[in-house]
């Protein structure tokens, strides 16, 4: 994967609630550890708190499943 530039926070959040795959994945790939838990935990506070609109849960449940997707599979390589 290659490697992202980002020039904003908007532009990292617009990537990883795309509800496109490999922006998803491409994204949360370049995360060091420590944004990849931060993230985790935001989606999951989006999908579970109120104050969301209902789009953007969808997106939110849409890219915690692709993470898990993306996870499960490195972990089987």
């Amino acid at each position: 994967m290659k490697k992202i530039e980002y020039v904003s926070i908007e532009q990292l959040w617009d990537r990883l609630l795309s509800r496109e795959p490999e922006k998803i994945k491409s994204t949360f790939h370049h995360l060091n550890p420590t944004e990849r838990i931060a993230v985790i935990e935001h989606l999951n506070h989006m999908t579970s708190e109120g104050g969301w609109h209902s789009e953007q849960k969808k997106s939110a449940k849409i890219a915690i499943q692709t993470i898990e997707n993306f996870l499960k599979g490195n972990r089987q390589k």
